[in-house]
């Protein structure tokens, strides 16, 4: 049984994650401010900045896509077993909007090999690439300045999920 299209443009099936990076801007900068203050980050926040800026060209020139996406699809809710994908879990942010923000998992669990790999088996346009992009930064600078001292294990993963991205280009 499939959802109505009416029902892609509920309120009640929306989550900031999946909506408009433009609507996160205030947000990642803020982040970003708050990300200098951490001595040791070792991320280039410069870059990181040009990387957005990118991804919110990249949304403004396409046409909104909305679909249902996880929202929180990163290694913590992948479940492996014997090397192979064997679940997803964790659909708390089941929702209808951009499924791009689902494209963080590619920063977070593949090497730049399995990344091109992943964007070519799914067919993503360079746009929606970029918009993972910037979710995938978006999801790593707001994590930083809330957990860097009471959860290292997330900051470390969110660490290289960013550097990863940074690397990209």
């Amino acid at each position: 049984m499939g959802i109505p299209p009416s029902a892609y443009n509920d309120p009640a099936l929306s989550w900031y994650r999946g909506g408009r990076l433009a609507d996160m801007d205030h947000e990642f900068r803020q982040s970003i401010d708050e990300c200098r203050m951490i001595a040791d980050l070792g991320l280039d926040l410069d870059r990181a900045l040009n990387v957005w800026d990118d991804a919110l060209a990249a949304e403004q020139a396409t046409t909104p896509v909305r679909s249902w996406y996880h929202g929180d699809l990163l290694a913590e809710n992948l479940l492996i077993r014997n090397g192979e994908l064997a679940a997803v879990l964790d659909f708390g942010g089941l929702a209808v909007g951009d499924p791009a923000v689902d494209l963080i998992v590619a920063w977070e669990v593949l090497d730049r090999e399995g990344r091109q790999t992943f964007k070519q088996a799914i067919s993503v346009d360079d746009a929606a690439w970029a918009k993972g992009m910037g979710w995938a930064l978006l999801i790593a600078m707001i994590t930083f300045p809330y957990y860097w001292h009471t959860m290292p294990g997330r900051c470390a993963a969110r660490k290289s999920m960013a550097a990863a991205v940074l690397a990209e280009i």
